[in-house]
């Protein structure tokens, strides 16, 4: 799946965006944060406080508890404000 990084957490992730593919047990959006906060220091650093960064599948906001079967494209961003 093609996953897709926004703002700082691109920044701390240190790339845009990638193509993974999780292992079975990684079946939510809060699974996936969690596997990829493993993946690396930029990636902890990243996730390092998973109930702020926010997550879209196919470009629709997604829980934590939202499954990520058959996504295509999951999007990682901090919380936005409007104005």
């Amino acid at each position: 799946m093609k996953l897709v990084y926004f703002a700082w957490v691109r920044e701390r992730v240190g790339k845009a965006e990638e193509t993974l593919t999780p292992p079975p047990e990684v079946v939510t959006v809060a699974d996936l944060t969690r596997w990829l906060a493993g993946r690396g220091e930029e990636y902890a650093y990243a996730f390092e406080n998973p109930g702020i960064v926010r997550a879209a599948i196919d470009r629709v906001h997604a829980k934590p508890e939202t499954p990520i079967a058959g996504a295509g494209e999951i999007a990682f961003f901090p919380p936005m404000t409007g104005g």
